[in-house]
């Protein structure tokens, strides 16, 4: 019975979910629903299965972690892996938030940068710890200022969609000297209007590195 099990071939959505658990274990069900856009419900059986075929280990009140199964079978998908499987739920604020609220919100949430969308999720603009950085000093007014007046305003800035590699995202990151980038949806109804639907971060990336680099060696 085993060994029939682990004949099974996992469906793609089985093959995202061990990508996701990868990066960012431990994480709940709830988390990984909301990532892939789908129900917890309909979760369920994809999650039993994995866990069966030891792909995957759960903890009460932790979520789930890669089993041993998983980590010993497979290869680090470098060419593969796309932004979809890694991506971060965006941190965004308003145009008009004030500086000082854009200040707390980075250190609350814990991120380099915010990024900018107005109240329909679209893209306007990204704002960094540089530039609010450059934009305070000696300006004793400028944290109450709006965050529109600081950021760098779309299309000058680089995005990437889920479909992009994770590779190329990271080659982009570099080329740029940007800590992170927006993940866009292009919404076609609207002038392939750019809508915020994740970021990719070179904490992100480091990460993969490091786990990888465990795993596979």
């Amino acid at each position: 019975m085993l060994e029939e099990l682990r004949s099974i071939e996992l469906t793609p959505r089985q093959q995202q979910i061990l990508r996701l658990v990868r990066t960012h274990q431990p994480i709940t069900g709830d988390q990984l629903a909301e990532m892939l856009g789908v129900s917890r419900p309909t979760l369920r059986s994809d999650l039993s299965l994995l866990v069966m075929l030891g792909k995957l280990d759960a903890k009460p009140r932790v979520g789930y972690f890669l089993g041993e199964e998983s980590a010993n079978g497979e290869k680090a998908p470098w060419d593969t892996l796309r932004v979809a499987d890694v991506q971060s739920l965006p941190v965004i604020v308003r145009e008009t938030t004030t500086v000082h609220d854009a200040v707390i919100t980075m250190f609350l949430e814990d991120v380099g940068g915010l990024i900018v969308a107005d109240d329909d999720g679209g893209l306007q603009g990204v704002v960094s710890r540089k530039d609010m950085l450059k934009f305070t000093l000696g300006n004793a007014n400028a944290t109450t200022l709006p965050v529109g007046m600081v950021m760098t305003r779309y299309p000058n800035i680089e995005t990437v969609t889920p479909a992009d590699r994770v590779v190329d995202a990271a080659k982009r990151m570099i080329e740029y000297k940007v800590d992170s980038l927006p993940v866009v949806h292009m919404h076609e109804r609207d002038d392939m209007r750019p809508l915020v639907v994740g970021r990719i971060t070179k904490t992100t990336l480091a990460r993969l590195v490091a786990e990888w680099g465990t795993t596979w060696r």
